[in-house]
């Protein structure tokens, strides 16, 4: 089996964790392999589509280069290529942002500089800190803590995923746990999408045998919010999925404008066979307490950044 994925050091370390499940799932040694691809967003292409990370990973499964596309979830658009499908999801890793320079946000002085290269990110900081000056700083894992240690970066802190950190092995970097609750974390965070062609069952029965069916159905939910609020890069999104009571998922939701000045929360259960019906009605709900005006607002915003 032929594993497509993007060449950083996350990704790969991803596609690795995906090809040693599968090599332990009765894979002969050695048939699972690894095919690094250059995508759009590795390349520094900017815009709000997040195609522009999965696009040449989604043209190689059409075109029979690669058998099975392993994505951080959170990367993945809405609509997939066609003829292509969202087979599963591994075990998910914790879902939470962590800060990292500093033990919790409280322990910040006033104006501290806090980078990240997330809008979500961005309004929810300064939903909770006003006085801070949250400033971008992207590229890959390892280059923004570099950049948190260069004194000439003039950064206090920066934010990040947990799980982007425990796949590197590097999760003593972290200082402390954003709370998830109020820090609701992106559709899809800390989750891998493994994607493949539909009509290609033997990889289908792969991918399901290393697969978490509950992972998946809290993933389908949040991916049906963010679709139904036709959410892309530019959204201040966060929609964070959990088994609560016996045959029910909690989701959570929030979306708000980048300078943080306005907000909206909500949660509801519901029965976990029907996932993207419980986050559609979640959208619903956004949308009837003022949503609309929000996401058209931060996406205004947004263009003017």
């Amino acid at each position: 089996m032929r594993i497509g994925t993007r060449r950083s050091a996350l990704a790969l370390a991803q596609a690795e964790l995906v090809a040693t499940t599968l090599g332990g799932e009765g894979t002969e040694a050695g048939s699972v392999e690894i095919v690094p691809i250059v995508t759009g967003g590795d390349r520094g292409e900017r815009g709000a589509d997040k195609s522009r990370w999965v696009a040449e990973l989604e043209q190689a499964l059409i075109d029979g280069r690669i058998d099975l596309a392993v994505h951080s979830a959170k990367d993945v658009p809405g609509e997939l290529a066609p003829g292509t499908a969202l087979l599963a999801t591994t075990s998910r890793a914790p879902a939470e942002d962590v800060l990292c320079g500093a033990p919790a946000l409280e322990a910040l002085a006033a104006g501290a500089r806090v980078g990240t290269s997330s809008l979500r990110r961005l309004a929810q900081l300064r939903a909770a800190r006003e006085d801070l000056e949250v400033v971008p700083v992207r590229g890959n894992v390892d280059t923004r803590l570099a950049k948190l240690a260069d004194p000439a970066q003039g950064l206090d802190a920066i934010v990040l995923a947990r799980a982007g950190l425990l796949r590197l092995g590097r999760d003593d970097e972290a200082g402390g746990t954003l709370d998830p609750a109020r820090f609701v974390p992106a559709p899809g965070q800390g989750a891998l999408a493994l994607q493949g062609r539909a009509d290609d069952e033997r990889t289908r029965h792969a991918a399901e045998g290393v697969g978490d069916e509950a992972a998946l159905r809290c993933l389908l939910a949040e991916r049906a919010l963010a679709v139904a609020l036709e959410a892309d890069c530019d959204t201040p999104l966060g929609a964070h999925a959990v088994h609560s009571a016996e045959g029910e998922i909690a989701l959570r939701a929030w979306v708000g404008l980048p300078d943080g000045s306005a907000w909206a929360l909500d949660e509801l259960s519901g029965d976990a066979r029907a996932p993207e019906e419980l986050g559609r009605r979640v959208a619903e709900r956004l949308r009837a307490a003022g949503a609309e005006d929000l996401l058209q607002r931060a996406r205004e915003m947004a263009d003017g950044r």
